[in-house]
């Protein structure tokens, strides 16, 4: 007995010793995070908007009569002027009814001629002889309404410009009116962007807009806010508007994106951050602000105003500190985190601005 109460006492030593040997257990590893330092920017770039460049005159021109087409004689892109022929249809019915119409007239003209010399001997009344006059009217207006309808047959230009569309091909049969080409004067360029209701009083005091295009980086031209909807789309809920491009050469082409910057002469400079870095803490916006030992902090902020990347920052941060820009959904106060690769610590920016 004493002997088993031993073995017991001896496993009961080495399995402590064991659980003693073993290593506590790693820390979690901690979290690495976007992060950027808070700076300045010029309060004049901060608005922009996307959008694409149009006419400001598109007319969509077609044929006054029905029929079918039987030639096309000019593409998208090509380059028209006023009087030029760019389409006809087929011109056997037309041809048709005014053969029609001026045997009509040649009949009614004979038969005024024979009840003039009629009336002339009293052989008919008066009324019977209006009434031939009244006839002859008649048919040569049916007459010069055919010769008319022939020569619609034929589409011409009315004004310079740009062919941006096709709408109908050779074969089609199209109606009276219905759109055939899309021309775009030339002289009237203009970018087509969107307003959100939340920035439509800051556009409308712009003093004058910046408009670069995506395909010439860095080359600006100067613009002006011609127009602004008087009602939201009800789809996106913005405001459809339009900005002239005052100073357009060739390089600015139909089609074409464009950034348009608007300038709202805001004395000073702005603190502006990712939009992507923003938390929403109850009804007001947030942002994790990282300090000097890696720990995180919600802090609030005043947001002035949004831009389509960017968010200007009126209170509640100040230059030099360090906020996270991604993933803010996923952290919690009083965490300590790891800046990721390239990132600035807090400890190095404010070594830097010492």
């Amino acid at each position: 007995m004493r002997k088993v109460c031993s073995i017991a006492t001896a496993l009961g030593a080495l399995m402590t010793m064991a659980a003693c040997s073993k290593e506590a257990p790693p820390a979690d590893p901690l979290r690495p995070v976007l992060t950027m330092v808070v700076g300045t920017a010029a309060a004049n770039d901060l608005t922009s908007y996307s959008g694409e460049v149009r006419s400001r005159v598109e007319q969509a021109i077609g044929f006054r009569i029905a029929g079918k087409i039987s030639e096309r004689l000019v593409s998208a892109g090509e380059v028209v002027k006023p009087g030029q022929i760019l389409a006809r249809l087929d011109p056997a019915d037309t041809k048709q009814a005014a053969s029609a119409a001026e045997a009509q007239q040649a009949l009614a003209d004979a038969d005024l001629g024979r009840y003039r010399e009629l009336k002339a001997r009293n052989f008919v009344s008066q009324a019977a002889l209006d009434s031939r006059e009244t006839t002859l009217r008649a048919a040569n207006a049916q007459a010069e309404l055919a010769k008319n309808q022939t020569a619609y047959t034929v589409l011409r230009a009315d004004q310079p410009g740009v062919v941006g569309e096709v709408l109908a091909e050779v074969g089609q049969v199209v109606n009276v009116g219905q759109a055939v080409y899309r021309i775009a004067r030339q002289d009237t360029l203009e970018v087509a962007i969107a307003i959100p209701e939340s920035r439509l009083a800051e556009a409308r005091k712009a003093s004058d807009a910046e408009v670069e295009l995506w395909a010439e980086k860095g080359k600006v031209y100067k613009g002006r806010l011609r127009e602004i909807a008087a009602m939201a789309d009800p789809q996106t809920r913005t405001y459809a508007a339009r900005v002239s491009i005052l100073d357009a050469d060739p390089q600015v082409v139909f089609g074409m994106t464009a950034r348009v910057r608007f300038n709202t002469s805001r004395p000073g400079k702005a603190i502006l951050i990712p939009q992507t870095a923003l938390f929403q803490q109850g009804e007001k916006p947030a942002v994790w602000v990282v300090d000097r030992e890696g720990k995180l902090a919600l802090r609030a902020v005043e947001v002035a105003a949004y831009t389509d990347e960017k968010v200007r920052i009126e209170g509640g941060l100040t230059v030099g500190e360090v906020i996270v820009t991604a993933g803010v959904h996923k952290l919690r106060a009083g965490e300590k985190v790891r800046l990721a690769h390239g990132a600035v610590s807090p400890a190095t920016t404010q070594q830097t601005q010492q």
